[in-house]
């Protein structure tokens, strides 16, 4: 019976191990397949977004030195430090990173209590038509941010605002573009553009809440706001810090707003404005290491506080 079995196990041998052999091959043969269909994005990836951020990172560490009277064309030297350090000695570079922050301080709050609020009057059960109210909230999201830019500097305008003329007969001017006043100026061409945005995103959280939990809490008597209050805000916590790490880095790059604006703003908006345009006006200059130096701080700042936000949001969860 041994010597049988033997003489049995030695005959199907080589089938087993072909038998064995099939799956691992098929794996294989589905992981090239995966592959194979992922290249083109990988490398639309590695073209579009990983190789221009290495190239900004590489020229910061270089500096434009310019010699003679000008005749010469400038050099590039290999001088890690110059560009960063001018940039932290930059006032007007540091002004804008400033005004950054305090339009992020004060807007994005503002406009996240505002899409929360629409989107929770428009998920109330007492709510009518609010298929249409969703798309006149989302509508503004759809006019392309120069164009919105654009219609509002016709409102904006010294010579014909339709908001002064309104505010003509309380003998009450908003001067739109003094000073202290135009960075709220921006910050309200972007609340109108990206509210219905946010409500929308917060909006499809309060959808996913389960029906049973709500009509439980209306059969103990709970009113529509303590509805609101304890259990829909808590349920969309994780939206409410995914569209604020989304309004902060769009903060951190506004550009087109304010540079629609800088023509018809008498100086008050500045090449400088923001730190985008100051790295725009460095490129204007020439001196593009001083600008890929300006993009890699500004990145950088984004990524620790995005980080940082995340981490606080998401401090006592069980995971």
């Amino acid at each position: 019976m041994t010597t049988q079995h033997l003489a049995e196990s030695a005959t199907a041998g080589p089938h087993d191990s072909r038998r064995s052999s099939r799956p691992e091959q098929g794996i294989a043969r589905t992981r090239r397949t995966a592959l194979l269909f992922c290249a083109p994005f990988g490398l639309f990836f590695l073209a579009m977004y990983v190789a221009p951020i290495v190239y900004a990172i590489v020229s910061s560490l270089y500096a434009v030195k310019r010699t003679g009277l000008g005749l010469t064309p400038p050099a590039r030297v290999f001088e890690p430090w110059t560009n960063f350090t001018q940039a932290f000695a930059d006032k007007a570079f540091l002004a804008s990173l400033g005004r950054v922050a305090l339009f992020a301080v004060v807007q994005v709050p503002l406009m996240l209590l505002l899409a929360l609020g629409l989107a929770l009057l428009i998920d109330s059960g007492s709510a009518r038509g609010g298929a249409f109210f969703r798309l006149a909230a989302f509508m503004p999201y759809a006019v392309p941010g120069v164009s919105a830019a654009l219609i509002w500097s016709f409102m904006y305008s010294r010579e014909s605002s339709p908001i002064n003329r309104l505010l003509e007969p309380l003998t009450v001017q908003i001067p739109f573009f003094d000073d202290g006043v135009v960075l709220w100026s921006v910050a309200n061409i972007v609340t109108w553009s990206w509210t219905g945005y946010n409500m929308i995103i917060i909006y499809a959280s309060l959808q996913a809440i389960p029906r049973e939990i709500l009509e439980a809490a209306r059969m103990d008597g709970a009113s529509p706001l303590r509805i609101a209050w304890s259990i829909k805000v808590p349920a969309v916590k994780s939206s409410l810090a995914l569209t604020a790490i989304f309004s902060i880095i769009g903060s951190a790059q506004l550009y087109n707003e304010p540079a629609v604006l800088q023509p018809v703003s008498s100086g008050s908006v500045s090449s400088t404005f923001t730190p985008i345009m100051s790295a725009q006006a460095a490129v204007a200059a020439g001196n593009y290491p001083y600008a890929a130096a300006q993009s890699v701080i500004l990145a950088a700042l984004v990524g620790v506080l995005s980080f940082a936000f995340l981490k606080l949001t998401r401090r006592g969860e069980v995971t």
